[in-house]
């Protein structure tokens, strides 16, 4: 590549839209604001001093449905907003407006049918029993609240380590129709929701939104792409034992948004358990033509993909992730990968714009064998000036270390600077196990690497 080619590219490099994370941000704090609005609006602070158990009732369900909405627009993978925030990030508050909602659920339950059998002065199982069977939409509302409880309790990282993708992403789209069950219980009963027509109007629109969001990013934008690009298997290579790669072909592939570093969650038709999706990241900077992903045997998900044959179609949903050069702030990178980590970033060895000498590749593995890409390596290598380091053996079980055993004694930073000595000048793309990761993260901290050049992502939804 021409020293002018290089300038162009870097120059036209796109950049990620912060305005959209603000934005978004402040749409959702001012949703919330609103709510408590409409809430006191409705004598909800005057109500406290006389019937305390029901106004704080209402103003938990209130405050339940807005995060509950709020959840499904993080579902959604709303593209602008997901390049904005990154899948870590979206992740995070994923997690934590969900189960704010369900707990202000569980408290707007509690507390509701507190204030009902004090004002009717009843037993609370026996108000609670005549909630459920005789107030209209109630039924629905409480499958509703056992399919949002469900996707709770499976979200829990102890519940998740034991399922597998693809089981708790099925069980996770119940929160849709957890969601959609408590619809009718809202604009039946639901006093705030339809005391004023500016409620009316903000619920029904906030009901219409998430709703459309979601059957347009999460059904429609799929369905458009996969109808447009038509992608099928065009050959699968074994790379090492246990680990494919499966070649992909396609129409108008120069038009698929999508970019090295990125994923999608994938699906090839026929066999048991096709229709259950699972991310893999390109392994392959895109060049219009054909792409390629690579997986390794971890389960019966990726097994399968050793036997695909060639034409089987190839679904998918994506591209995700922004851990591509939208998200670099220098001219000079460092990559760490173990593993099948590798797989994004070798594509973006390829992609990005670098001299030689400015890019620097950290390449993990327990066994030379488990080396993946090692002649697309050394190609980058002789061709565009990468250094890369291979980093063989096993990890020392004395100390939390992303360095092989080998290494020990020495501090990680001090290894890292000794082989890096301006590693602090680096935008940094880590990508392998978690654990592995953060301990990659915290090294090159240490070395001096601002956050702002750290950049990693996991698939976390």
């Amino acid at each position: 590549m021409s020293t002018t080619t290089l300038a162009t590219r870097r120059l036209a490099r796109p950049t990620v839209r912060m305005w959209w994370r603000d934005a978004a941000g402040l749409t959702a704090w001012a949703s919330v604001l609103f709510v408590v609005a409409l809430w006191v609006s409705g004598r909800g602070l005057q109500d406290l001093a006389t019937d305390f158990f029901t106004s704080t009732g209402r103003l938990t369900g209130l405050l339940s449905a807005d995060l509950l909405l709020l959840q499904l627009l993080l579902m959604a993978r709303i593209p602008w907003v997901e390049r904005s925030y990154g899948q870590d990030e979206l992740a995070r508050r994923h997690r934590l407006v969900g189960f704010t909602s369900i707990t202000l659920l569980a408290a707007h339950l509690v507390l509701i049918t507190l204030g009902y059998a004090a004002a009717d002065r009843s037993g609370v199982l026996g108000e609670a029993w005549a909630l459920v069977t005789t107030y209209p939409g109630m039924l629905l509302a409480t499958a509703g609240s056992a399919a949002l409880g469900m996707v709770a309790v499976t979200s829990v990282r102890a519940a998740r380590r034991r399922l597998r993708y693809e089981s708790w992403h099925l069980l996770h789209l119940y929160a849709y129709l957890g969601a959609g069950l408590a619809l009718p219980h809202q604009l039946w009963t639901g006093a705030d929701f339809t005391a004023s027509p500016v409620a009316t109007a903000f619920w029904w629109t906030a009901y219409a939104a998430a709703a459309g969001t979601v059957l347009v990013f999460r059904v429609g934008r799929p369905v458009w792409l996969n109808a447009r690009h038509r992608l099928v298997v065009e050959e699968v290579v074994p790379e090492a034992p246990g680990v494919v790669s499966i070649y992909l072909s396609g129409r108008d592939l120069d038009r698929l948004p999508t970019a090295a570093g990125q994923f999608c969650v994938w699906r090839f038709s026929g066999g048991p358990g096709w229709t259950r999706g699972k991310p893999f990241s390109l392994s392959a900077a895109p060049d219009g033509h054909r792409l390629r992903i690579t997986a390794k045997d971890l389960g019966p998900g990726s097994r399968r993909l050793a036997t695909l044959q060639p034409g089987t179609r190839a679904i998918f949903e994506g591209p995700y992730g922004r851990l591509t050069a939208t998200v670099r702030r220098g001219w000079k990178i460092a990559l760490f990968a173990s593993g099948i980590g590798i797989t994004p970033l070798r594509a973006l060895l390829e992609e990005l714009p670098y001299r030689p000498g400015e890019a620097v590749l950290f390449h993990r593995a327990a066994r030379p064998a488990d080396l993946l890409f090692r002649h697309e390596l050394d190609d980058l290598a002789a061709r565009r000036g990468v250094r890369v380091h291979s980093l063989l053996g096993r990890r020392s079980r004395d100390r939390t270390s992303w360095l092989p055993a080998g290494y020990a004694p020495v501090p990680d930073e001090e290894v890292l600077r000794h082989l890096v000595p301006d590693i602090a000048d680096h935008d940094v793309y880590v990508c392998g196990p978690d654990a592995w990761t953060d301990a990659v993260i915290d090294s090159v901290r240490r070395a001096g690497v601002p956050a702002d050049l750290v950049h990693f992502e996991r698939f976390a939804w």
